[in-house]
């Protein structure tokens, strides 16, 4: 952000705010080996839109075809032992769906210069997310 959220003190520790989710969902791609986001299509949908092909389409068969690549033997064993542990709120992948993730601001912006902090989930994400839904009801 800039300097006038400092200022201003809207940019302040334990601030509640919305990033952009691509960089994570980026590296849960990578490390998990597992698309984040995506609404899972139906053949029959599929079979019925063949004739109307869009550049976003063609743009999700190129990741497609990215994660189908060639693996060594070392990277697919690796790959599926993270499988194991692997489990994402439902909450969550909502959020990597809609490109917006709810962080929390853990440092202080004005001291340090940067602002840190850490993606919300679980009981603190249902929390923030219902005040902020209230909010913008009313």
């Amino acid at each position: 952000s800039n300097n006038e959220l400092v200022r201003t003190k809207t940019l302040v520790k334990n601030a509640i705010i919305q990033i952009d989710s691509t960089p994570f969902r980026q590296w849960y791609e990578q490390h998990y080996g597992v698309v984040l986001g995506k609404k899972k299509k139906k053949a029959a949908a599929k079979d019925d839109d063949d004739e109307a092909e869009t550049p976003a389409d063609k743009k999700e068969d190129a990741t497609a075809e990215k994660a189908d690549t060639k693996k060594s033997n070392h990277v697919q064993r690796k790959l599926q032992k993270r499988q194991q542990g692997r489990k994402l709120d439902v909450a969550l992948n909502d959020q990597f769906s809609q490109g917006r993730l709810f962080v929390c601001i853990s440092s202080r912006p004005g001291q340090s210069g940067r602002c840190d902090g850490y993606v919300l989930e679980g009981k603190e994400l249902e929390f923030y997310s219902k005040k902020i839904h209230m909010k913008k009801k009313k």
